[in-house]
């Protein structure tokens, strides 16, 4: 017997060491995720591509930016998101006055939300089930790269992530809660709150609302007041803030936000099926292996659920995650303009719903997916021995990401704005669309080229700007815009980035034009260049 017994003590022992191991690696990937913040959106991967990298971390924190550097947070006619998304702003604005701006302080502020996600994943995944889901879990995300690289970036889905596991914690634990009608007004708050931080968290609020129906199915009239409570506070909420921007006569920027991004639809009635598929083929952007997994492992869930009427859809935790990551496929559908950085929602949520599925077919085999245990548990562990092979492919990509970092963009945008200091010309202004990324790096005064409420040649009237800035080639459209009022002179080049149709940023000198524009060049065609022009990049 007290053999046994310190057998029992050893086992228990190792065990306790296993995971202290586990633990210790998986702090250590964390910490990869903190490290070289200045440094570039990782060269030479499969998401060279995406806008975010050079645009999204000035446009949507541009608020605390300029409010910061210049003294206004608002600038008549530019872009200003933070009308509509308040929350990435307010906090950088917040975090500003300890750091003062830069983009490894931006940078961290989201990487700070990671973490928190890592957090509210594992207890999430706990609260349901064993600690080993719970950091196997915490395991898939901070072992991806794709998560790794979006996460290091100063954007909008990290928070909008937290926020929706923050939800999802709150609505799973609502049965134990003593104050539970308390706790959906609070609930219904972070609704607000999720979409003040980004409007497409409309499509995640479902999650967490079936999480809470499921946890209190069992009690009807409860069930019913704690959604009621939460989404009425929640239009509450949102309804004070857009009376305020109204108040404030900010309501068209607040439209303008929805207007740029109403991507065009085609005209055949089967487009949203295109769509649809794209959208669900852009889930391989987030990994290879593991999103074909946890769809093959909701697709067996809920066969099981029309079959038998019983299994994981109705696990409160399993369900929302579904709906979440199936929520934010259909806004990819709906908006038909997929983006790999969209993907960090729906990877998260997939990797929950990965590892409840594993959990149930290796751990539970009586309540699994099937009818035979014995099949139920070979599926799970094929399951379980393939997510552990992606795992081990991801680790060695993160590390690789993580010990090569290269500072290409931060090293244009300092030579640029070293180049307009020592080449005064007028406003020291740049106008770019990646003019609110560089204001981050250097402190340049900017606007921007793409976006605003007003047309362009109204803007470029207004504030003159003395400098031009664009990736590659110039877009005939803001070339007839800026000769409007400008003769363009093309004066440096700066290398940055590895995406080959933008990896160089192009200085140009604005020149004022002398005289009534129609008078010096009569019926010449704009959006080509002029004789007063020095242009060697394509218009294209």
């Amino acid at each position: 017997m007290a053999s046994s017994t310190r057998e029992d003590e050893s086992i228990g022992a190792l065990e306790r060491c296993c995971y202290a191991a586990w633990v210790a690696v998986l702090i250590a990937f964390a910490v990869l995720a903190a490290l070289h913040l200045n440094a570039d959106f990782p060269n030479h991967s499969p998401w060279i591509f995406d806008w975010a990298k050079y645009t999204d971390e000035g446009w949507y924190g541009n608020a605390a930016i300029r409010a910061h550097l210049f003294g206004n947070w608002y600038v008549p006619g530019d872009f200003n998101p933070a009308v509509a998304l308040p929350v990435l702003p307010f906090l950088e604005w917040l975090l500003f006055y300890f750091t003062g701006v830069s983009p490894q302080a931006a940078r961290g502020l989201d990487v700070a939300f990671f973490f928190l996600s890592l957090l509210l994943t594992y207890r999430l995944v706990r609260d349901k089930g064993t600690r080993w889901a719970g950091l196997m879990a915490v395991t898939l995300m901070v072992t991806s790269p794709f998560l790794y690289s979006f996460s290091r970036l100063a954007i909008l889905e990290p928070i909008l992530v937290a926020l929706t596991l923050l939800a999802l914690n709150v609505a799973v634990r609502m049965p134990r809660m003593r104050r539970s009608m308390l706790m959906s007004v609070a609930l219904g708050v972070l609704f607000a709150v999720m979409m003040l931080t980004k409007t497409t968290a409309l499509f995640l609020i479902p999650a967490p609302l079936w999480a809470l129906v499921a946890a209190l199915r069992q009690e009807r009239k409860p069930m019913v007041q704690c959604v009621l409570t939460a989404v009425g506070t929640a239009i509450l909420t949102y309804g004070m803030w857009l009376a305020m921007v109204v108040r404030l006569g900010l309501l068209a920027d607040y439209r303008y936000l929805f207007f740029v991004n109403a991507y065009p639809k085609p005209k055949e009635l089967y487009w949203p099926l295109i769509a649809a598929f794209w959208s669900l083929h852009g889930g391989l952007w987030a990994d290879h292996a593991l999103m074909p997994l946890a769809v093959l492992v909701a697709f067996a869930a809920a066969l099981a659920w029309i079959i038998r009427g019983r299994g994981l859809m109705a696990d409160p935790l399993f369900g929302a995650s579904i709906v979440a990551s199936t929520g934010y496929v259909l806004f990819m559908t709906f908006q038909n303009h997929p983006q790999p950085r969209y993907f960090t929602v729906v990877a998260v949520f997939s990797f929950i719903q990965l590892t409840r599925g594993m959990e149930v077919l290796v751990s539970r085999t009586e309540r699994g997916l099937y009818t035979h245990p014995k099949f139920e548990r070979v599926v799970g562990w094929a399951v379980l021995a393939a997510t552990m092979a992606a795992v081990g492919v991801n680790s060695v990509r993160t590390i690789q990401y993580a010990l090569r970092p290269s500072y290409t963009f931060v090293n244009a945008a300092q030579q640029l704005t070293a180049y307009i200091d020592a080449h005064p010309n007028g406003n020291r202004q740049l106008l770019s669309i990646s003019g609110d990324e560089i204001s981050l790096v250097t402190h340049l005064p900017a606007l921007c080229d793409d976006f605003g409420t007003v047309d362009m040649p109204t803007k470029l009237a207004r504030y003159m700007p003395g400098w031009y800035a664009a990736w590659n080639d110039l877009d005939p459209g803001i070339l007839a815009d800026l000769h409007t009022h400008f003769s363009l002179e093309q004066v440096a080049s700066f290398p940055a980035f590895d995406d080959p149709d933008r990896n160089v940023i192009v200085l140009f000198k604005l020149h004022p034009l002398p005289g009534d524009r129609e008078r010096m060049y009569g019926d010449q065609d704009l959006s080509k260049p002029l004789p007063d022009d020095k242009i060697d990049v394509p218009t294209d």
